[in-house]
């Protein structure tokens, strides 16, 4: 069987640690039959290439999915030149987002602080912004432009992105020049410094909870995991 290691980014904040070891269990609780260890390209430990280099000691081969919401630095430099390391044992699987079940995860955290209204009621909100923690990479701008698109198909208002650090227009004025009834929908995995930044740049507006530990999210993980391993077996 081919490992599946988990590469989150990391973070100080208890918090968020538990949070990403909360989807991990459900990871691999959703598939017991496949061996499941987590990483981290940043902050904490185990680090990523030295957990790589004993999941595949003795000639395992491995699967490499990030535990992130959008492509990047990370994913293209950190993941994948783990991928490069080893180019007959690990395979790097593509980020979680952007993908319809993030969006549909975004609905329901929006739901649980906002009314969105339904087919014959009125909504309390007008438009959202999708408060991303941002990158200097094209690439994840260009995906969680795609995110926002997602989400604003599902929910039928409009949907900007502010970013809290990186390129791309700032979270604080995106929300300063949207008008009416706004609401925050966080896009981030889990709790810490830039969902707490979130929290404190929207002020009084209603912001949602990151998106989680959900088994939704952990199926998605599952699903790149396939993904990848397919692909690998096909290169063979």
């Amino acid at each position: 069987m081919i490992d599946l290691v988990a590469a989150a980014h990391g973070t100080a904040d208890p918090r968020g640690i538990r949070e990403v070891h909360a989807l991990v269990r459900l990871i691999a609780g959703l598939r017991p039959s496949v061996p499941v260890s987590l990483g981290f390209v940043d902050v904490d430990v185990p680090a990523l290439p030295g957990l790589v280099d004993r999941v595949v000691a003795d000639g395992n081969q491995a699967v490499v999915v990030p535990l992130l919401l959008s492509s990047g630095y990370h994913t293209a430099v950190d993941i994948g030149r783990e991928a490069e390391r080893r180019p007959y044992q690990v395979q790097a699987a593509s980020a979680l987002g952007p993908d319809p079940v993030l969006a549909d995860v975004l609905v329901d955290r929006l739901r649980a602080c906002v009314d969105l209204g339904s087919a014959s009621g009125s909504a309390s909100v007008d438009r959202v912004v999708l408060a991303a923690a941002g990158s200097s990479d094209r690439r994840a701008l260009l995906d969680c432009s795609a995110t926002a698109a997602l989400l604003a198909e599902r929910i039928d208002r409009p949907v900007e992105v502010g970013y809290v650090s990186g390129a791309g227009e700032r979270l604080g004025s995106v929300l300063t020049r949207s008008t009416g009834q706004v609401a925050v929908a966080t896009y981030l995995l889990a709790p810490g410094f830039f969902a707490d930044r979130v929290r404190r740049i929207a002020g009084d507006l209603p912001v949602s909870a990151p998106l989680g530990a959900d088994p939704r999210i952990a199926a998605l993980a599952l699903h790149r995991y396939d993904v990848a391993r397919k692909l690998s077996a096909v290169a063979v």
